[in-house]
């Protein structure tokens, strides 16, 4: 588990480095573009490619954490056994989910690489976003295979408790 946590942090520092520049960049295009009339050509291209890379780069360690928000209607008076039971099986929905979404988004990477996609105003090449997606996604599908399998440690385990509350 150690070394999912930190391929899960090293993904969410990534993300937060991702957003950072391009908060950045939009700040310089925004004010640029109010004083001197100059302003980034395609920055709102690179803003939702940025933000598309980003969320995925986050879910390895929301999943990590058990960020993910619990809906504990039905379960909020069953026994702490059967809620690990539940919390196991939705770890193991979320693996499945995941491995089959990491596997779409790398053939959706190959098309893009084989057509030479890109952004419309700047022509950037759709596949590197998909490059940045795919680790990410397959990382979520281990970790949350491991819960599945091991179960949750202490350390997630707190922090799915106030998810769930």
């Amino acid at each position: 588990m150690r070394l999912l946590e930190i391929g899960a942090k090293a993904c969410a520092v990534l993300a937060g480095v991702l957003l950072t520049v391009i908060t950045l960049m939009t700040c310089v295009s925004v004010i640029g573009r109010n004083t001197t009339g100059w302003t980034i050509v395609g920055d709102f291209e690179l803003s939702g490619t940025a933000a598309g890379a980003a969320i995925a780069l986050f879910l390895p360690w929301c999943q990590f954490r058990r960020g993910n928000i619990i809906v504990d209607f039905f379960t909020a008076k069953a026994g702490a056994a059967t809620q690990e039971r539940l919390d196991r099986m939705g770890a193991l929905v979320l693996a499945v989910a995941m491995g089959l979404l990491a596997w779409r988004t790398t053939i959706g990477g190959l098309s893009a690489w084989r057509s030479q996609a890109g952004s419309m105003m700047l022509g950037f090449p759709e596949w590197i976003v998909y490059c940045f997606m795919v680790p990410p996604i397959a990382l979520t599908a281990v970790i949350a295979l491991t819960q599945a399998a091991r179960g949750f440690g202490s350390d997630a385990g707190e922090a799915g408790a106030e998810a769930r509350s």
